[in-house]
């Protein structure tokens, strides 16, 4: 049996997305019942080389849609990376999906193939979709996912295991 493009893509990122959106909630509410600065938290690092939280989010979201849109050969929307709270986190990450749903199976499924071509930056990314979307796309996203849940676990947020899997 074999898995469709869209089936390990979309879904994935979109699952993903929506328990991003629900941790922003209870950091949001941690913030305030611990007397935390959002700012604060939205600066936090693991290691002061790298992003802060909220650059983490803002990262996650734009792997997820430039991920899908190059898989459906169409060019990424760009967001300005201007959110300063978690509820303009949150838009954000809600944007990504709203975004994301509007591909159907049709223009993603056969994009095995498809040559990925761009600039990311000074760097060239030029892959076949599949490698594209299992060797780039989805490590990136998780990374980025992943080191924002884990900010907010080190700094005391209650999220577990569950929070960053989300509910089906």
């Amino acid at each position: 049996m074999t898995i469709s493009m869209h089936a390990a893509s979309a879904p994935v990122l979109k699952r993903s997305l929506t328990a991003l959106a629900a941790i922003l909630d209870k950091a949001a509410a941690h913030c305030a019942a611990c007397n935390i600065t959002e700012s604060a938290m939205l600066q936090a690092r693991l290691f002061p080389d790298m992003f802060a939280f909220a650059k983490q989010v803002q990262v996650a979201a734009d792997f997820a849609k430039s991920g899908v849109a190059r898989l459906a050969g169409v060019e990424p929307p760009r967001f300005e990376d201007t959110e300063q709270t978690f509820a303009e986190l949150k838009a954000r990450v809600e944007k990504t999906i709203a975004y994301i749903e509007t591909f159907t199976p049709g223009q993603i499924d056969g994009s095995e193939d498809r040559q990925v071509s761009y600039m990311m930056g000074k760097y060239p990314i030029d892959m076949k979709g599949q490698a594209y979307l299992l060797g780039f796309i989805l490590p990136n996203f998780f990374f980025h996912y992943t080191t924002a849940y884990n900010l907010l676990r080190h700094n005391g947020v209650a999220v577990g295991k569950g929070d960053f899997i989300g509910r089906g």
